[in-house]
């Protein structure tokens, strides 16, 4: 076998083609003469249509269709909801086009299809809707308050869903507890903000019947399905392409945005190429947002600082829609507990209807909310307690010989009991003491606040939960002629390295070079079976799937090969592209292998002539199948993971803080990170590296802010702060390998890892600096200068 490819710093396949320039995006597909589509969306959260008027629009020269609800026939429903649960009643979800009544800013209204997106928008302009506006609350709290104003009648106080879960006796723990901390915390909204805007194009064969449509989605199988159903059309007549994606991030995992069903609808009827890009500011209008949750959580805990129970009561901000249920307090609430000895759990929560963009999973689901009540909880627990911080973790994390940890009575995401499958969580918070010199950090911090200024030390523990299922699939084949391997899947990728991670995971099984593996995905016509890209889930769900695939073509290659080679199965290497037989100079390609397991290309390819100097398995035109066996060296194989893997970690950071221009500077930033097994450390520091990234905006700068009726003010570049790179800092990546005992390969997911705890180690770091000046506390993120000024002031 070749040399193992598993934990090397294999370069990413497809970074030379995305450098150059050559990606292949929406925008960039060749269509032939293609019309453009232009929306008119609501000006008000909430208000009555009373009239829409398209009859100028519809005059204007090059303007080829205008539609609104009362055009688009069996298409004017309420749209899928994606995870129903029972927590709901009546739950809520768009229509393709407004009717009577519209809930969000930049609710659609109407559609406009012209010949160029320049009239399109200005045909846009021309149609007149009449409005009603009614009056709205999007105050979280006082939403849910009785008489605020309703999102939708019918929904008492706006609640979408009531939900609760009880882990252990927490009643008993409750009244057993020696001390009570309690805090009230608030993650605020932002953005997935993808470098490409969502974008849809589709193309009508009047002649097969095919519609294909190119998405950048992450969730190509899932829309081909919505497609077919909802247009009725045979599900072997619609191809969803996921071309190059600039980024998903979860935005662009939503089921069903109204332009994805409208965009191909409108390419059927009018006969013409249809297109639609989405602009910056319809990304922050009508792209699905997430993070608003405020938080009420209790820790019960003895005088020494260990933990008997939690309860955590909390609000969860769902937007005018909920058409992924309940999934992201869902995780939110089992993951609480976070990676800590906690037995007793009482955690609730209520989905809030509010007059906004529909909330759907962004990186992190859940999770950074989560994470930032229980750490600010436990930093105060300690200081009530005088207990030192590191320390009251210690006392409180699951041990190495404690796992699986099942939490009996959370049910994750995947609809089964939290079980924390492994870790070594005392050694990754040893790791990051000794990496943040933390003694010697304290000597500094006291000299630095005698020349007055302020340093401060913040830390965070993390689990996440990943790799769910239910399942996916893989295809492996090594192609005659070349011997290159081809491998396909039903995922897509938005910038993990795909590519790179499943050629590494084909590579080491069949002996060939990983840039001879080809992974092709995100086309339904070359694998139409899978789920979709989210939830950490690709290494672990597709992975394992072509892992067990190529394991399959393997054995296949290795008998055909020890027939070959008249020698032992168990005398076979596989490397180098071809299978030697072990201790001599013997070896046939695995071109040759491919070919003459396949009867045609046997017998009928030149090239593979030179095979037939080897005995093959039968004396006919080509080798003889035997029952149940199929020709040429290919697999198809899927995974289905018993439960979710959790992955898990620390961050820690040095900071300063200027009292006088409030503003945060990052001296020093370490994260400890235990994905299992890595296939490939670039890549996973790479997605650990962004999340962190994502997570410096969401602690610092990242607020979708609104007026008092509704209109977002900041849905612009200039207004909403991105960080620049100038903003995120330099981070020391320590890892870890445990490998997780759930699947094949010990891996876990760490797609959404890097985001989750970064709010709370800024807001830890803020208040130990800033604790001589008596700032403090900082319960609630973004943390803007503006807060940390408040913050002194009050001091």
């Amino acid at each position: 076998m070749s040399t193992r490819t598993f934990g090397s710093r294999i370069k990413r396949n497809i970074d030379p083609k995305l450098l150059r320039g050559e990606g292949s995006f929406v925008d960039d597909i060749p269509l032939a003469h293609p019309l453009h589509v232009a929306f008119v969306r609501s000006p008000f959260a909430r208000a009555k249509i009373l009239s829409v008027d398209t009859a100028e629009a519809k005059a204007m020269p090059g303007v080829c269709a205008v539609y609104t609800c009362d055009d688009i026939g069996a298409l004017d429903l309420e749209l899928p909801q994606l995870i129903p649960h029972p927590s709901m009643t009546d739950p809520r979800t768009q229509r393709p086009l407004a009717r009577e009544d519209v809930f969000h800013v930049g609710q659609p209204v109407a559609m406009v299809v012209a010949v160029d997106r320049y009239t399109a928008e200005d045909a846009a302009t021309l149609v007149w809707v009449e409005y009603d506006p009614l009056p709205v609350e999007l105050d979280l709290e006082r939403a849910v308050a009785d008489g605020a104003p309703l999102v939708h009648a019918g929904h008492p106080n706006n609640v979408a869903a009531d939900f609760r879960q009880i882990c252990g006796d927490p009643a008993t723990a409750f009244v057993q507890a020696e001390h009570v901390t309690r805090i009230r915390v608030q993650v605020d909204r932002s953005t997935a903000a993808p470098m490409e805007c969502r974008a849809v194009a589709a193309v009508h064969d009047p002649v097969t019947g095919e519609l294909t449509v190119w998405d950048g989605t992450q969730a190509p199988i899932s829309v081909r399905g919505a497609l077919a159903s909802i247009l009725g059309i045979d599900e072997d007549k619609v191809r969803v392409i996921a071309p190059d994606v600039g980024g998903g991030f979860g935005q662009k995992v939503y089921q069903f945005y109204p332009d994805e069903l409208l965009v191909p609808m409108a390419a059927r009827q009018l006969g013409r190429p249809v297109k639609y890009i989405e602009d910056r500011r319809e990304n922050f209008i009508g792209s699905s947002q997430e993070r608003t949750q405020i938080h009420e959580i209790e820790l019960f805990a003895r005088k020494d600082g260990t933990i008997l129970g939690l309860r955590d009561v909390f609000l969860h901000d769902t937007g005018a829609f909920i058409p992924y249920g309940i999934a992201i307090p869902q995780v939110a609430s089992t993951s609480i507990a976070g990676p800590y000895r906690i037995p007793n759990i009482d955690v609730a929560f209520r989905c809030v209807y509010t007059p906004t963009v529909p909330v759907t999973p962004y990186r992190g689901c859940g999770r950074p909310q989560a994470n930032f009540a229980i750490e600010r909880a436990i930093d105060q627990l300690a200081d009530e307690l005088g207990l030192d911080r590191f320390e009251v973790r210690r006392r409180n994390l699951v041990a190495d010989h404690e796992f699986p940890v099942l939490r009996e009575g959370l049910l994750f995401a995947d609809g089964l009991p939290v079980s924390l499958d492994s870790g070594q969580y005392h050694r990754a918070l040893a790791m990051l003491e000794d990496r943040l010199g933390v003694a010697a950090f304290r000597a500094e911090q006291e000299r630095a606040r005698a020349q007055g200024r302020y340093l401060g030390l913040g830390l965070a523990f993390y689990v996440e939960g990943t790799g769910l299922g239910p399942y996916e699939g893989g295809h492996v084949r090594i192609q005659p002629i070349t011997g290159k391997v081809y491998v396909n899947t039903g995922l897509t990728s938005q910038g993990q390295g795909h590519d790179t991670v499943f050629a590494q995971i084909v590579a080491d099984q069949l002996g060939v070079a990983v840039e001879d593996v080809i992974v092709v995905e995100g086309d339904t016509k070359a694998y139409d079976w899978g789920v979709a890209t989210f939830a950490s889930r690709a290494a672990v769900v597709s992975g394992n799937a072509i892992h067990q695939s190529a394991a399959i073509v393997r054995a296949k290659t290795i008998e055909a090969a020890a027939n070959m080679l008249e020698v032992d199965r168990e005398d076979i290497d596989l490397r180098d592209g071809a299978a030697w037989a072990r201790g001599t100079n013997r070896s046939v390609s695995l071109a040759a292998i491919a070919t003459a397991t396949n009867p045609l290309r046997y017998a009928f390819n030149e090239a593979a002539k030179a095979a037939t100097q080897f005995a093959p398995a039968s004396r006919h035109d080509g080798p003889a199948l035997r029952p149940g066996e199929h020709p040429g060296l290919e697999a198809t194989d899927y995974y289905s993971p018993p439960c979710a893997t959790w992955a898990y970690g620390v961050h820690g950071g040095l900071f300063e803080v200027d009292p006088e221009t409030c503003a945060v500077k990052v001296l020093r930033y370490v994260c400890v990170h235990d994905c299992g097994t890595m296939i490939n450390p670039t890549i996973v520091e790479g997605q650990v590296m962004g999340g962190i990234a994502q997570g410096f905006g969401g602690a610092l700068y990242e607020r979708i802010e609104f007026d008092a009726e509704g209109n977002p003010v900041n849905a612009n570049f200039v207004d909403f702060l991105v960080p620049y790179a100038t903003e995120v800092p330099p981070v020391e990546i320590l890892h870890l390998e445990t490998p997780s005992p759930l699947n094949p390969l010990g891996v876990k997911g760490v797609g959404e890892a890097g985001c989750i705890p970064v709010g709370s180690v800024v807001a830890s770091a803020i208040e130990d600096a800033l604790r001589p000046l008596g700032a403090g506390p900082f319960r609630h993120v973004p943390i803007t200068p503006s807060m940390i000024h408040a913050a002194l002031a009050g001091a």
